[in-house]
């Protein structure tokens, strides 16, 4: 790891280690922090700096900008997700520029935390695959269990969509679903 990368992944670390909300006893954004860069190493073993960056910094700061501050229903759900895509953004680029990156490089993992691109650039893709094999890997099955059958198939067959058909091939041969849920990763 070069020393501008590991000056970066420390400082979303130290950014999400502030998050309030623990999971298995540990500041939420900070797991899902290490656990982007598990996956991505797993999945994508000679990523770019700017995709490991992208990785770690999917979540950073998450927690403040709280769900409830926008209007119920999709288009608050979608205004949220969008506040917060450009929020990491803004956030990792800052810190990218202080340990000394290029445009070229902020530029890019800025693209990648928008999700500008997918579908159409590699890198783009290759982080919206890392997101989708950490929410089914760690997060999926508590989700499944809070919500009804029709739901869980709505979410499964959108993630599918976002995935690339490398990634969906390889969650068939990786995850045992149900048969309905793993239809949507077969087409």
């Amino acid at each position: 790891m070069s020393a501008q990368l590991s000056q970066v992944v420390d400082a979303i670390d130290a950014a999400n280690a502030k998050d309030p909300t623990l999971e298995d006893g540990q500041p939420a954004a900070l797991l899902y922090g290490q656990r982007m860069s598990a996956e991505q190493a797993r999945l994508f073993p000679g990523a770019s700096e700017p995709l490991q960056i992208a990785a770690r910094g999917q979540h950073v700061e998450r927690w403040k900008l709280e769900r409830s501050a926008f209007p119920e229903g999709r288009a608050g759900y979608l205004a949220w997700r969008k506040a917060e895509a450009e929020h990491h953004a803004e956030v990792v680029t800052a810190l990218m520029q202080d340990a000394g990156y290029g445009a070229e490089d902020v530029d890019a993992a800025a693209k990648m935390l928008r999700k500008e691109g997918i579908k159409r650039d590699d890198q783009v893709q290759a982080l919206e695959d890392i997101i989708c094999f950490v929410f089914l890997k760690w997060y999926f099955e508590p989700f499944a269990a809070k919500h009804p059958a029709d739901k869980v198939q709505r979410i499964v067959e959108k993630t599918a969509r976002k995935m690339s058909a490398e990634a969906r091939a390889r969650v068939l041969g990786e995850f045992t679903l149900p048969a309905k849920l793993a239809g949507a990763f077969a087409a």
